[in-house]
């Protein structure tokens, strides 16, 4: 998403995960030739203030090196799909875009963050997701870091994440679909040629399937189901040149027989989510664990974030 200017000792991307209990740090270093490699996850319990925090593990794991990233929360951001001019500079078209939504979200617009990823056209009009951040999420973000001593690189939110996640296992010509569920909501993505073509949200939670009775967790499974095939059936609809191999889910702990039931309710080929054969974990063996690797797989993804070093620099 937001890209800030700032220089780097250390290769590669630093994520800042946060949620209610705790923050979860990942760096990954994008390796030539060689299978992209996790140099470090840390989770800390999130029992101080965030600039406290922060401040402590800027000494403990001496972040002022890496280049930082930091996960923007559900309820910090709009992401919008809007239609963008064929042809004009990135700073016209985001100041279109800032009016252009002013009645779509429900904080003033004229001091928001705001970002456009554009959607590779695929023979259809020039479109584009617009990611705004108002000023009462993104100020006390930024100030949390600079108490702290650390400078911000840029700032990602989930979908993205779940993009560059998803580009690991794309094959040549063909779109990957992937589903991810965690503790607030679950997140459908389509993909092509490593980039975000389609994003939708499924209201329910881990949370919510872990803790159901085994009848609710039926009806909550069929409903995901549901959603899922009208989401697939709208993306052939809607790009039908693109075929999608398979739909990629991450197995979510303590919830036995998810992705079995997708498997036989869905009209597209389900695999699960397999990190290890696409990642080097052997200088953060905890990631072996899936719980733990559960736990830090929107952070991996902003981790990936595949951007040459002179674009930070």
């Amino acid at each position: 998403m937001l890209t800030f200017r700032k220089t780097s000792a250390e290769p590669g991307w630093l994520a800042v995960g946060r949620c209610a209990e705790r923050f979860d740090l990942v760096h990954v270093r994008r390796m030539p030739d060689r299978l992209p490699k996790v140099l470090l996850a840390e989770s800390i319990g999130r029992e101080k203030q965030d600039a406290t925090l922060l401040a402590e593990l800027r000494r403990a794991l001496k972040l002022s090196a890496y280049r930082i990233t930091v996960l923007l929360e559900p309820l910090q951001y709009q992401f919008i799909q809007m239609e963008t001019p064929a042809e004009m500079n990135t700073a016209e078209a985001r100041e279109i875009a800032r009016w252009k939504l002013k009645d779509q979200v429900d904080f003033p617009v004229a001091d928001a963050a705001i970002d456009l990823l554009p959607i590779p056209p695929l023979g259809r009009a020039p479109q584009a997701y617009a990611v705004l951040a108002p000023a009462a999420a993104m100020t006390p973000l930024v100030q949390s870091f600079q108490a702290a001593k650390l400078r911000l690189a840029a700032v990602d939110v989930p979908e993205l994440s779940q993009r560059n996640l998803a580009a690991l296992f794309e094959e040549d010509d063909r779109g990957l679909a992937m589903l991810i569920f965690d503790d607030r909501e679950g997140l459908l993505t389509f993909n092509f040629a490593g980039e975000l073509l389609v994003a939708r949200h499924i209201e329910i939670s881990a949370t919510q399937l872990r803790e159901a009775g085994d009848e609710r967790r039926g009806q909550l499974f069929e409903r995901i189901a549901l959603d899922v095939q009208r989401s697939l059936d709208n993306f052939d609809r809607g790009f039908s040149m693109v075929q999608i191999s398979a739909l990629i889910i991450a197995e979510i702990p303590g919830v036995p027989g998810f992705i079995d039931y997708l498997r036989d309710n869905l009209s597209v080929a389900v695999v699960t989510l397999d990190l290890p054969a696409v990642l080097d974990f052997g200088a953060a063996p905890a990631l072996l664990d899936p719980q733990r690797r559960f736990q830090c797989l929107r952070v991996l993804g902003a981790a990936l974030r595949d951007e040459p070093e002179a674009a930070a620099a």
